[in-house]
């Protein structure tokens, strides 16, 4: 069986500031995955369609839905999304609906 070709990201998530003084700061966290989608496009294509109040949020939306979406569908056996998937694909459908 082939396997399907997937393009490859690597994400660095770094805690720079606590919203309390005394939170624990953890180690920065990287993280390589891969996605079957150019999450690079998407984010162009997002930041285009001003849906939010800034091109961050955009992006922000962008990478946390992509990141999201792509473990769902890796897991779509899982009981956990099985309530969530009907619901999940018609904003799927909204949102590419959205100009």
């Amino acid at each position: 069986m082939m396997n399907k070709r997937t393009n490859k990201y690597r994400i660095k998530l770094e805690l720079l500031e606590t919203a309390k003084a005394d939170e624990t700061v953890y180690e920065p966290i990287e993280l390589e995955f891969d996605n079957h989608d150019n999450i690079f496009v998407i984010i162009e294509r997002m930041k285009n369609r001003d849906l939010f109040e800034t091109k961050q949020q955009a992006v922000e939306f962008a990478i946390g839905l992509k990141m999201f979406s792509e473990v769902m569908l890796k897991n779509r056996k899982i009981e956990l999304f099985s309530d969530f998937r009907p619901a999940f694909s018609e904003f799927m459908k909204k949102l590419k609906g959205t100009k």
